[in-house]
């Protein structure tokens, strides 16, 4: 295949024929900025929504910040109202990404954006806005970037910008195709976020509040008060189970953690099987962040972790748990990388069930929610690298 190859590497069985590369002038009647000046006058707590570039990102418009207008200063823009299915685009900032006016925003004021607006032929707005999320795309916009701290692109430059495109049938198959992919990730994302809150308001429920004795809400079957414990009477540490590795143990891309940042060792066992808890230095004792990495069936750590195993008959799973309700900024001392020295640690105050079972338990729902939240947060992994592969595919 040559460079000037004019059809995608995977297409739909229908369709062939070369695709045409046009000017984006060709296409859109106007391409213009959207209002520039200060709007901050016109805000109000309740109004029109107003478009700003912070909510275009990736492709898709978010509501996560919201700035509202007044009536009088909507009006005044009527003449750049946005109409659904037309493109905008971020001019300055994180420039380059864009989003399609959705039904439900039909006749929004936007500020700061470039707009792609009133078409000359029939084309699927959302072929255009994926194709502009392709790697190529990028690295064309890239080129007519200006600004060092802040980057910015000229609506002038986006009417001779060059784009390919395909009968319109085409199109919007394609446009279908990645939107419907958007459409999952979004499910999956939503999935988690819901997942990840309901652990979190759980974690702080099951748990007792600092000084009190029974939590808030407990399984079925379980009443007998709670125990206050320092974390020594329930926990042994066990930094003694560290295999120390030296150069020569080191296999390249899968031993992390050796070099300069400190010793470099394992523990033999899988925490999902609950054997230890490993707590990293600062307090995160999350095994997928820093400095704790499984691999290999080892748990490879850095001499910023400590190794930790309740002693006789406690369940470490709920431990695990446990240490994540707890707010450890008031016990890290030293400034750069806080730490959490063991002194310190092994004397922190836990309320614990005094019954194993209750101790399960409780565990085990907080580690089902886990691998719940886990799952989705593959699936969203998985489907954005299948997006990846298509955008770099499926266009031209």
């Amino acid at each position: 295949m040559g460079m000037n190859n004019k059809v995608p590497e995977i297409r739909f069985i229908e369709f062939s024929g070369n695709w045409s590369q046009q000017k984006l002038d060709t296409i859109f009647g106007k391409i213009r900025n959207a209002f520039v000046g200060t709007a901050t006058p016109y805000y109000v707590n309740e109004g029109h929504f107003y478009l700003e570039s912070n909510n275009v990102k990736d492709g898709k418009i978010n509501r996560k910040n919201e700035i509202f207008i007044n009536d009088e200063f909507y009006y005044k823009q009527s003449d750049k109202w946005l109409r659904e299915g037309d493109i905008v685009m971020v001019q300055s900032g994180h420039v380059g990404h864009t989003a399609v006016i959705p039904p439900e925003l039909n006749n929004i004021a936007a500020h700061a954006l470039i707009m792609f607006t009133d078409p000359k032929e029939k084309i699927s707005s959302h072929f255009l806005n994926f194709q502009f999320q392709t790697d190529k795309i990028k690295k064309n916009l890239a080129e007519i970037t200006t600004g060092n701290t802040i980057k910015h692109i000229l609506s002038s430059e986006m009417k001779e910008f060059e784009i390919f495109f395909s009968d319109y049938e085409e199109q919007a198959q394609i446009g279908n195709y990645f939107q419907k992919l958007d459409e999952l990730i979004n499910q999956h994302q939503q999935k988690h976020d819901k997942l990840s809150n309901i652990k979190k308001a759980m974690l702080e429920k099951m748990f007792p509040k600092q000084g009190k004795i029974i939590p808030e809400i407990r399984f079925k079957g379980f009443s007998r008060q709670w125990k206050e414990t320092i974390l020594s009477e329930f926990t042994d540490k066990h930094d003694n189970l560290r295999v120390a590795v030296t150069a020569k143990d080191r296999i390249s891309g899968n031993t992390p953690y050796y070099g300069a940042n400190g010793i470099q060792g394992y523990v033999e066992g899988y925490t999902h099987n609950g054997e230890y808890v490993l707590l990293a230095e600062d307090g995160a004792n999350d095994i997928n962040n820093y400095p704790i990495h499984y691999v290999n069936g080892k748990i490879w750590v850095n001499n910023h972790a400590h190794v930790l195993k309740t002693k006789g008959n406690s369940s470490n799973i709920f431990l695990k748990y446990a240490l994540n309700n707890i707010d450890f900024e008031p016990f890290l001392v030293g400034g750069g990388r806080a730490k959490l020295n063991a002194s310190i640690m092994m004397n922190l105050v836990l309320s614990i069930p005094t019954d194993i079972k209750e101790q399960i338990k409780i565990g085990n729902y907080f580690q089902n929610l886990d691998t719940l939240i886990n799952q989705h947060q593959q699936q969203i992994t998985k489907l954005n690298n299948i997006k990846q592969a298509c955008l770099s595919k499926m266009f031209v």
